[in-house]
């Protein structure tokens, strides 16, 4: 599975949140998940909710020419982490 980003974005968000977009694959890495559409304009978007080093954290993602393009990355809102136990029941 390969990805891609805006660094532009990427260093901003690390700068902001301490979040880092390299780490997008654990989002895929098998560990519970919960993914929802998010649909932007025209485009196909999701957010993806797991748990990352104890702390609920949402991808935002679209799928560009066979690659996850990452959007953002930030702690859950509190209704995903809502979903994410009702899958999950953590």
């Amino acid at each position: 599975m390969e990805f891609e980003w805006d660094e532009r974005k990427r260093a901003q968000i690390l700068a902001e949140r301490a979040l880092d977009f390299v780490d997008a694959d654990l989002f895929f890495d098998g560990r519970p998940s919960c993914h929802q559409p998010t649909p932007r304009g025209g485009e196909e978007r999701w957010k993806t909710t797991a748990t990352i080093n104890g702390v609920h954290l949402t991808l935002v993602w679209c799928s560009r020419d066979d690659k996850i393009r990452v959007i953002t990355m930030r702690r859950a809102h509190e209704t995903e982490i809502k979903a994410y136990r009702q899958l999950h029941g953590r």
